[in-house]
């Protein structure tokens, strides 16, 4: 408010000094009196004149009384003996010498002065957008945010879940603090670690809590900052934020997203060799072997696609080690959640167990917002505290999608729909290893979702035989196997339940050798589970035709067992599943608990 003040105030007094200035403008032009040469002379001739000042352009002078209001008067000078004629009447009168000087350097250098401004004002612009606000000369400086111990405050204790690549770092904020002591035996602090993981796994905030461990300063950029249209900035910004780590050694380098600088080179035969992106790489490689690991610099790198980075990059003595930050398991988001769950407002019947059971697969940014959605859930209604209801609903959110209440639909649809789902849940609860049923529901949900059918699994799952994997196969089939049974026709519901039975069924037979007539072969390369969308791209295959044909005949065996399987579930216990399906459709959600009830009545 005192700034706010200050403001006003000072707007208010130049307003003042400008209403003076204009009023005395406006004064002393009413006091004066413009008239033209001949009634001047006549003023002469009558001696209304008493005094004249001439100067190179105009008499300015005063009358011996006020003629019509006026006491002073001004005209323009004519040639003539002006003097003779004042000097007849008795007229006071002197000249007045100007100086054209001022005026004349005025009219060049303001001219030039406003160019330079409009210029430099321009120039700054178009600076600020291709270089930073440092300028054009500051376009090759490093973009890094740098920041001090006061300033991260990031420490182990707010990162939970991924203990295994905490202890590697603590390793490294013990050599930051203590160099000598472990050095004592020849050992040297590693040049670069990589953090390799799925987004949203918590590499950032573990890069940022072994600067606030260490308490040294801390750079962080993205590797695309790196990259611009003009060629040798990206290098010119590896040595300045090299230069810059020096300086402030012992320090840490944080490149995130490292993979948009760190491409393998010449990965695209035929498209292009030596780019930026390669002068970027070379530098940075450069800068690896150039610094010592004794003067306490240590460089971070983050990325989910390690397959892509050069070789180069990962060789030793440059990124000595790599640090898998994965998916947490289930004590590690029992970890994670009691680390966001004392932010908000959580009622007693929230159990950080229960929720976590309710989570396989989820990262550390995922159970971050998940329980930011189960607050606003119990804002929305008006709620004093988040209770494990609110949970249910944010994980059905995002995971199902949005409740879409405008969608409606009619009666024969909504049975098919209950079947369907019905059809899942009793194929699960009947069949032994699959996971429990958490809840079943005919409300729509997503984009194309018209129900869905939630498992919980008892505990985390690393390995799965055989006959489990069939088993899951018949779950995700048993809603089209009920629409067969009950209906005695398909419906396009089960398409997602389609393509996740065929990817199940390929990877038996093309990876994991589970059909005995193919014998003991992969025909299928592992890919890498933490990269996503960009691993699917397949390579050629290394087989015949004829294997090709078997290797289709043997999914479509797998996927008829399994469809078999849950036809005999259903007949088996028609009478369950029209209850239930009677059931869900009078209530339209059923949780774990009530389908306990009616399945455990057979």
């Amino acid at each position: 408010m005192k700034n706010a003040t200050k403001f006003n105030l000072s707007y208010l007094v130049f307003a003042a000094a400008g209403v003076l200035l204009l009023h005395n403008l406006w004064v002393a032009s009413a006091l004066v009196a413009p008239i033209p040469y001949s009634d001047f002379q006549h003023y002469l001739k009558d001696n209304k004149v008493k005094e004249v000042v001439v100067s190179a352009r105009d008499i300015r002078g005063e009358f011996t009384e006020p003629v019509g209001g006026k006491s002073r008067f001004v005209t323009t000078l004519v040639e003539g003996d002006l003097a003779a004629m004042l000097a007849e009447h008795k007229v006071k009168f002197s000249g007045q010498v100007e100086s054209v000087l001022l005026g004349t350097v005025l009219s060049w250098i303001v001219p030039v002065l406003l160019f330079f401004v409009l210029w430099a004002f321009v120039a700054r612009r178009m600076a600020e957008r291709l270089g930073g606000p440092g300028g054009m000369l500051s376009i090759g400086k490093s973009k890094a945010k740098v920041y001090v111990e006061t300033d991260t405050k990031t420490t182990f204790a707010q990162v939970a879940g991924v203990d295994e690549a905490k202890a590697e770092l603590q390793e490294v904020v013990e050599f930051l603090k203590d160099p000598r002591s472990k050095a004592r035996l020849g050992a040297r602090m590693p040049k670069g670690i990589l953090l390799v993981g799925p987004p949203g796994t918590g590499k950032t905030l573990l890069a940022r809590a072994v600067a606030g461990e260490a308490g040294a300063p801390f750079f962080s950029i993205s590797g695309s900052e790196f990259v611009e249209m003009f060629v040798g900035v990206g290098a010119a910004r590896v040595r300045d934020l090299f230069e810059q780590a020096r300086q402030k050694a012992p320090a840490i380098i944080f490149i995130d997203e490292l993979d948009a600088m760190g491409r393998a080179r010449n990965s695209m035969p035929g498209v292009g060799g030596h780019d930026e992106k390669e002068q970027t790489l070379n530098q940075l490689l450069v800068e690896l072997d150039g610094f010592d690991p004794a003067s306490g610099i240590v460089l971070l790198g983050a990325t989910n696609r390690p397959e892509i980075l050069d070789p180069a990059l990962l060789r030793a003595g440059r990124f000595d080690r790599q640090v898998l930050v994965d998916r947490p398991d289930r004590v590690g988001r029992v970890q994670i959640l009691n680390v966001y769950l004392p932010r908000i407002a959580a009622g007693d019947d929230v159990d950080a167990a229960a929720i976590a059971a309710l989570t396989p697969g989820f990262a550390g940014a995922d159970l971050a917002n998940l329980v930011n959605e189960a607050a606003l859930v119990a804002t929305r209604r008006g709620a004093e505290h988040v209770s494990m209801a609110d949970f249910t609903t944010a994980i059905e959110r995002i995971v199902a999608g949005l409740e879409k209440k405008n969608r409606v639909l009619n009666q024969r649809e909504r049975e098919i729909v209950a079947y369907h789902e019905m059809g899942h849940a009793l194929v699960a609860a009947k069949l032994p290893g699959s996971d429990p049923v958490h809840k079943v529901s005919i409300i729509p949900r997503g984009i194309g979702a018209l129900g869905y059918t939630i498992q919980r699994p008892t505990e985390d799952r690393f390995l799965m035989t055989r006959e489990e994997l069939m088993h899951k196969m018949a779950v995700l089939l048993g809603g089209r196997a009920a629409e067969q049974l009950v209906f005695g026709h398909w419906s396009t519901g089960a398409s997602d339940d389609l393509a996740r039975t065929a990817d199940i069924a390929r990877s038996m037979v093309t990876r994991y050798g589970m059909v005995p007539e193919l014998g003991h072969l992969a025909f299928d390369r592992e890919r890498p589970a933490f990269l996503g969308p960009q691993a699917a791209v397949q390579a050629d295959r290394a087989y015949s035709n004829e294997t090709a044909t078997a290797i289709d005949q043997a999914i479509r065996e797998l996927v008829d067992q399994a469809f078999a399987s849950a036809v005999d579930v259903l007949a088996r216990h028609r009478d369950i599943l029209e209850r239930s399906a009677r059931r869900l459709l009078e209530q339209e959600t059923l949780t774990e608990a009530q389908l306990t009830e009616l399945f455990g009545t057979a």
